[in-house]
């Protein structure tokens, strides 16, 4: 049996998600990096070489942000090839599977198109910060571009787009849940979390 594509339910479900609903953020000098000491600590013991990798495609990821980069997939390409430590992180040439294989994200001829579309909506002035954020970050999720890494892709994705509007979340622990591309509530509800974490100083 086939599985349903989740990615094109994703896509009706960013569409109907109440977006506008979200909080504003308010820029806040942070006590910390969140994304900095998760690196330095709970990636960091249980594998050194990952957090190194990591701690570089993020600060490639900030300094992007601070020269106000478009946010597109040769951007996040360039971040994933430190991620992964590979010479190239091409878009993926098959369909993709997640959660044990109950989630499956077709490749179209439409699918890079589409994402390029998304992408560019991270800087949508029109929507609060945070549903931009958390919607960047399920975009490259439920895209799933890359054959491996595609959760520390979003993470980087999310700290890049509230980098550019001088927002640093103090931890980042809490994002890193489970999330599913049928849940417009979930979907909301990251937008929600990520201004309780900017308000946590």
């Amino acid at each position: 049996m086939t599985v349903p594509d989740s990615l094109a339910v994703w896509l009706r479900v960013r569409r109907e998600t109440a977006w506008h609903q979200a909080p504003a953020l308010q820029p806040v000098p942070p006590a910390s990096d969140g994304f900095r000491a998760w690196c330095e600590g709970p990636v960091r013991r249980r594998d050194p070489v990952r957090a190194k990798r990591l701690l570089a495609a993020h600060t490639l990821a900030r300094a992007d942000a601070a020269r106000r980069a478009p946010l597109d997939f040769r951007l996040l390409s360039g971040w994933q090839r430190e991620v992964l430590g590979v010479t190239e992180a091409p878009f993926r040439s098959n369909d993709a599977y997640a959660k044990a294989g109950r989630e499956r994200y077709a490749l179209t001829p439409r699918t890079q198109t589409d994402f390029a579309t998304c992408l560019r909506e991270a800087t949508d002035a029109e929507l609060p910060l945070a549903a931009r954020a958390a919607r960047a970050y399920l975009d490259v999720a439920f895209f799933h571009p890359f054959s491996d890494g595609n959760a520390r892709a979003a993470l980087l994705t999310l700290v890049h787009v509230l980098a550019r509007e001088d927002i640093v979340l103090p931890e980042v622990g809490p994002l890193q849940t489970a999330r599913y591309a049928d849940d417009p509530a979930g979907a909301a509800d990251l937008a929600t979390l990520i201004d309780v974490l900017n308000r946590r100083r």
